[in-house]
């Protein structure tokens, strides 16, 4: 069966692309997403939780530029499509550094640093929204046969 460059890149080198292109942000991403219900809906604007929540946002965030970082400049360039499948998971995969980099910006001050606490906590959420969505989308386009499209 003909694979995506996104699932090729997850099978090669087994099992370390898998743990540092999936597994890793994954479970962070999880993390994150799990401390997030908590902090969000109990309006935790600190204490522990909050600052684990912080700490993870800020290591996924630059893990994942790593990622990034490293894809386009010596991955993207050497890629040979095999069809729209395999760009959009490679593209939306790609795309998530907008929505993780900017969580650790967020929770840096670099990025809404004058804003309300109530807007920040705003902000942090749908940036994590928008990386799972993207990441769905990604994975969801990296699993199909790239000769259906």
């Amino acid at each position: 069966m003909n694979m995506t460059h996104y699932m090729e890149l997850l099978a090669t080198n087994q099992p370390w692309n898998l743990l540092i292109f999936m597994a890793i942000p994954v479970i962070l991403a999880e993390t994150l997403t799990a401390t997030e219900f908590f902090v969000t809906f109990r309006r935790l604007y600190d204490g522990p939780l909050r600052q684990f929540n912080k700490v993870v946002g800020i290591v996924l965030g630059f893990y994942f530029l790593g990622i990034f970082l490293y894809l386009i400049t010596m991955v993207v360039p050497n890629i040979v499509w095999r069809g729209y499948s395999d760009i959009l998971a490679v593209g939306f995969y790609l795309s998530g550094v907008i929505f993780l980099f900017g969580i650790a910006l967020l929770e840096l001050g670099v990025i809404a640093k004058n804003a309300e606490k109530e807007a920040k906590m705003k902000l942090h959420f749908l940036l994590l929204i928008g990386f799972l969505v993207v990441a769905h989308i990604a994975m969801i386009f990296g699993m199909l046969n790239p000769s259906l499209f």
